[in-house]
């Protein structure tokens, strides 16, 4: 007869980081997983990803650059709007499906033990595929103007920028997709809520545009607190362009709002997995 072991919630709270490691291996089964759920029977596979943001980028650059005029300043308007859907497009697919990943994998919840946070770090890190995909693309545009010798801009700094936009953007994803998904286990509202929260967020971040278009201070304040003005804006930098995200107020306004999303998220998540096996 084999010995029956009970397995409780910590009665304590913990970010659980030395369980999640011990099961690195799960995560890295769920992210392949969702991955090839994602291109399995596509016709075009994994260039879908390529075509949603080139696609996007083409209509900003006919409607915005070439129908309305509007300034792109020193970078050419491909780079520009691309630089602002590459953090939209990480963002936007990280959050909308690390919020129903609980729900989508309730019947493996049900089965067997694994720590929870598993499956919307799996969701952040299939995004995170999506996101390399369209980084080739970017930088193939950018090889493009510099070899045709109407842009330059230092190759290794765009590389880190990249690389810098990209944690800004898991992380507050992570954070938002988390405490997404640990509601809409109880309440399935969140479902609902979702499109016009992202929508929302979308017009609020400045993809279509840049601080310095804003005629009053208080409305480039207010986008400073949004993260993903910081990211977007780090790696206009990078490519050349002068923004006003640069004094230390502004990195103290990043990482606080980043902490306080990401302390909220975890809390609430490991406050309410307990009973997620019960009412999933």
């Amino acid at each position: 007869m084999h010995p029956e072991t009970t397995i409780r919630p910590h009665s304590h709270f913990s970010f659980g980081w030395k369980e999640l490691w011990h099961y690195r291996e799960l995560l890295y089964f769920f992210t392949w997983k969702e991955i090839k759920v994602r291109y399995k029977q596509a016709f075009l596979g994994v260039t879908w990803t390529l075509l949603q943001p080139v696609s996007m980028m083409l209509v900003f650059v006919l409607v915005l650059s070439k129908g309305l005029n509007i300034p792109t300043g020193t970078i050419p308007a491909p780079l520009y709007y691309l630089a602002g859907l590459l953090v939209w497009n990480l963002f936007n697919h990280a959050v909308t499906n690390a919020s129903q990943s609980m729900v989508a994998n309730a019947s493996i919840i049900k089965k067997i033990y694994f720590p929870r946070l598993v499956i919307p770090i799996s969701s952040v890190l299939t995004a995170t595929f999506d996101y390399l995909i369209s980084c080739a693309a970017f930088l193939v545009i950018l090889v493009y103007y510099k070899v045709s010798g109407a842009y330059s801009a230092p190759f290794w700094k765009v590389i880190l920028a990249l690389g810098w936009a990209w944690l800004i953007t898991v992380l507050i994803a992570f954070s938002i997709g988390t405490l997404l998904s640990a509601i809409n286990v109880k309440y399935r509202d969140v479902r609902y809520v979702l499109p016009f929260l992202i929508q929302s967020i979308f017009f609020i971040t400045p993809i279509m545009y840049d601080s310095s278009m804003f005629r009053h201070s208080w409305a480039s304040g207010l986008l400073q607190l949004n993260p993903l003005s910081h990211a977007i804006s780090g790696l206009r930098v990078a490519l050349g362009q002068e923004v006003t995200f640069a004094d230390p107020v502004h990195s103290f306004y990043l990482l606080g709002n980043l902490i306080v999303l990401y302390l909220i998220a975890i809390f609430v998540f490991r406050r309410t997995e307990s009973y997620f096996a019960d009412i999933v």
